[in-house]
């Protein structure tokens, strides 16, 4: 990205800067996609003051990213935390989740404010699923969520009890929800900003190429489960070409039966 030249610079708005420090010098330039995707990856370069003009700082620049639709792969809005927030984070081989909602601005536009209500309960659901499998919750942003597990047994039994539970769940205006997950396992770097790596990347991709209602499980997810065994069906989906990854990836559905998924009467 070429640098801000010192004229356009002077010309923008205290507005369009993340950070200002107590000289009045202005860092982290957020006015467009470039400028904020820029930001996200530095943030953790500056040298803030304080803990509290990091804090305004941080906002501003996901209130930006928000604006502009940017959701950062390999750099999840939330991890952009205190730097401790890692802390109780596992390292490792992890295993990954990442969910969204299927056709949610759609949703949104037809419930509007009771748009709310549904996104609240569908993560209620994804709580009490990780909680469940003793996983932890790295991101909550609009209807994406992400979460880290030890297990990869336990990252699968967490999303076919998602599905069941929102096939199940009663939603307003009696509609269908439907969520899509993606599973995958690696060893990432675990930094002062969290998950770094390109496991995060792959488990974002795997979360795109499921539709609503299916759970889609990397290759070494698989590969990683002792004695191949997972308590539910899956198959083989064969090895996909994933945008912007440098290989194909081997995916596996594991099915979450009709019997499973029927709703509540």
């Amino acid at each position: 990205m070429p640098r801000l030249a010192g004229q356009d610079r002077a010309r923008l708005p205290d507005s369009a800067f993340a950070y200002i420090d107590s000289q009045g010098r202005r860092r982290l330039p957020i006015h467009d996609e470039s400028h904020v995707r820029n930001a996200l990856s530095r943030f953790n370069q500056v040298g803030f003051e304080n803990p509290v003009a990091r804090e305004r700082a941080r906002k501003r620049l996901l209130t930006a990213a928000k604006k502009l639709g940017i959701v950062p792969i390999g750099f999840i809005t939330a991890q952009l935390q205190a730097t401790d927030s890692h802390v109780s984070l596992p390292g490792g081989f992890v295993t990954f989740l990442m969910t969204d909602i299927e056709g949610s601005t759609g949703l949104l536009r037809r419930l509007g404010e009771h748009y709310e209500a549904l996104l609240t309960g569908v993560r209620r659901i994804l709580r009490s699923a990780v909680r469940s499998g003793r996983g932890k919750v790295i991101d909550e942003r609009a209807d994406e969520f992400f979460a880290v597990f030890r297990s990869p047994a336990a990252a699968i039994e967490a999303a076919t009890t998602v599905q069941r539970r929102v096939a199940r769940g009663s939603w307003p205006e009696a509609i269908e929800v439907r969520v899509r997950a993606g599973i995958h396992s690696g060893r990432p770097s675990l930094t002062s900003l969290g998950y770094i790596g390109l496991p995060v990347h792959t488990v974002a991709r795997v979360c795109s190429a499921a539709r609503g209602g299916q759970i889609l499980a990397s290759g070494d997810t698989m590969a990683a489960l002792k004695d191949g065994q997972t308590g539910v069906r899956c198959r083989s989906l064969g090895r996909r070409r994933l945008k912007g990854l440098p290989t194909a990836v081997e995916l596996v559905e594991i099915e979450v039966t009709p019997a499973d998924a029927r709703p509540d009467r």
